[in-house]
């Protein structure tokens, strides 16, 4: 029996901002991360991000940055969000890599953050990306899993 492997993309932490064009530097550490979040992010890089957790735009912007999603719109695909909205937008992303390299596609991915958890005290992980605290209990639970612990 001949089968045949697709390989599966898992988007990186660029792939999941738009991508190195739309960032304006090539990310290779955590470092250029801190550096990003300073210079600040586009509202595309933002609006990239937002795509990959299956969330509504409004949602995200309002639950997750705390921000008024008309405060959102009216900012240009290029203009820079502050420092704390970038970081958070950039922590948000880094989770979204490691969820990616966890369960390998889109749907998997967007199923898993959006369906409670008992790891989380039921909570889904999307209602957790609020705060520093609610991701890394994210980044803990994903480690389980891929370590083969129950979570």
């Amino acid at each position: 029996m001949n089968l045949v492997h697709k390989k599966i993309h898992k988007p990186g932490i660029s792939d999941l901002l738009g991508g190195a064009l739309s960032l304006g530097i090539s990310i290779k550490n955590y470092y250029d991360l801190i550096l990003l979040s300073r210079a600040g992010i586009s509202k595309a890089s933002a609006e990239s991000v937002i795509s990959f957790t299956g969330m509504s735009k409004k949602s995200f912007v309002e639950d997750i940055l705390n921000l008024s999603i008309k405060t959102l719109e009216r900012k240009q695909a290029d203009d820079k969000l502050d420092i704390r909205t970038s970081s958070m937008v950039i922590e948000v992303a880094r989770v979204l890599e490691h969820t990616y390299q966890v369960f390998d596609d889109k749907e998997k991915v967007q199923r898993w953050l959006s369906k409670p958890n008992n790891a989380l005290h039921g909570e889904t992980p999307l209602s957790l990306f609020s705060t520093p605290t609610g991701i890394g209990m994210i980044e803990d639970v994903l480690t389980r899993i891929e370590e083969g612990v129950y979570s």
